[in-house]
């Protein structure tokens, strides 16, 4: 799925880098451990898991989710 796309303002973007840069790196505070995810300019979700493994998980699938997201989103733009 990692195929470049053009926007509507002529710019090439890897949809999977992009999905990947939104995302924040997992960090521990306190008993949790906590990474966010940028879906919009005003939409910044947080998430805690109680074991890193989890939050591993879990960052990956957001990750896989929103870059199909942002894929969809630019090819229905572009149509």
């Amino acid at each position: 799925m990692s195929n470049i796309i053009e926007t509507n303002f002529g710019t090439l973007i890897n949809p999977a880098r992009v999905a990947n840069g939104s995302a924040s790196s997992i960090i521990k505070k306190g008993a949790f451990y906590i990474f966010s995810l940028k879906i919009s300019n005003d939409d910044i979700r947080e998430y805690s898991f109680t074991t890193r493994q989890k939050a591993e998980n879990m960052r990956k699938i957001l990750v896989s989710h929103l870059e199909h997201m942002i894929s969809d989103t630019a090819r229905k733009v572009n149509n």
